[in-house]
C-alpha cells in the first residue's frame, strides 16, 4: 500500500510549500504585471508551462522552495524583459513570434495557408461548429493565431447587415 500513502510522505511539508509558493508566485504576479501568464505567444506558453513544471518540483520536494522560488522569479522577470524589448525592439518580435495565417477568408477555405499550418480541413470546420456558424455565407474570416488558438470572425446571420472591420485582420498574414 505504499504507492497510495507511506508514512514517509512529507504531506506536511507539502502544504507548507504550496501555501508559500503559492504567496511568492501571487507577489511576483503583482510585481511583473498582468501579462505574467498569458498567452500571446508561443515564448508564453513555454514559460508558462516551465513555470508549472517548476512549481511541481518544488511540491514534490525535488527541489527547495527558496530554489524554486528564484527559478520562477527568474522566468517572470525574462518574460518581463522579452515583452518590453518585443515593443522596443521590431526585429526582435519578428524573431520570436509567429504572425498570425489566414485560414478562411470570407467562406473560402485557404487549402494552401493550411496545409502550410499542418491543420486539417476537418480540424478547421470543428472550429467552425465551435462557434456556432451554420453557413459558410457567415464566415467573415478564420485565423490561426500567434498562439496557435484559432479564432472565427463571422456575422450572426448571412445578412449584409454586419461587415468585418477590416483592421481586425492587421498583422494577419494572408499567404504562408
Amino acid at each position: 500500500m505504499d504507492w497510495i500513502y507511506s508514512t514517509d510522505d512529507p504531506l506536511l511539508q507539502t502544504l507548507a510549500g504550496s501555501l508559500i509558493i503559492f504567496i511568492v508566485v501571487i507577489i511576483l504576479t503583482r510585481i511583473i504585471g498582468l501579462r505574467s501568464f498569458a498567452k500571446f505567444t508561443a515564448y508564453d506558453f513555454a514559460f508558462t508551462i516551465a513555470i508549472g513544471s517548476i512549481i511541481s518540483s518544488i511540491l514534490t520536494s525535488s527541489t527547495s522552495i527558496a530554489h524554486g522560488s528564484v527559478a520562477v522569479g527568474a522566468l517572470l522577470v525574462l518574460t518581463f524583459i522579452f515583452s518590453y524589448l518585443q515593443r522596443a525592439v521590431p526585429a526582435i518580435n519578428k524573431l520570436i513570434s509567429n504572425k498570425p495565417l489566414l485560414l478562411m477568408d470570407g467562406s473560402t477555405i485557404l487549402e494552401e495557408n493550411l496545409k502550410y499550418a499542418r491543420i486539417e480541413k476537418g480540424q478547421l470546420i470543428a472550429k467552425l461548429r465551435e462557434a456556432n456558424v451554420l453557413t459558410y455565407e457567415q464566415v467573415e474570416a478564420v485565423v490561426l493565431e500567434s498562439t496557435g488558438d484559432i479564432s472565427v470572425l463571422h456575422t450572426s446571420s448571412s445578412s449584409d447587415d454586419e461587415k468585418l472591420n477590416k483592421s481586425l485582420l492587421e498583422g494577419v498574414r494572408k499567404t504562408p
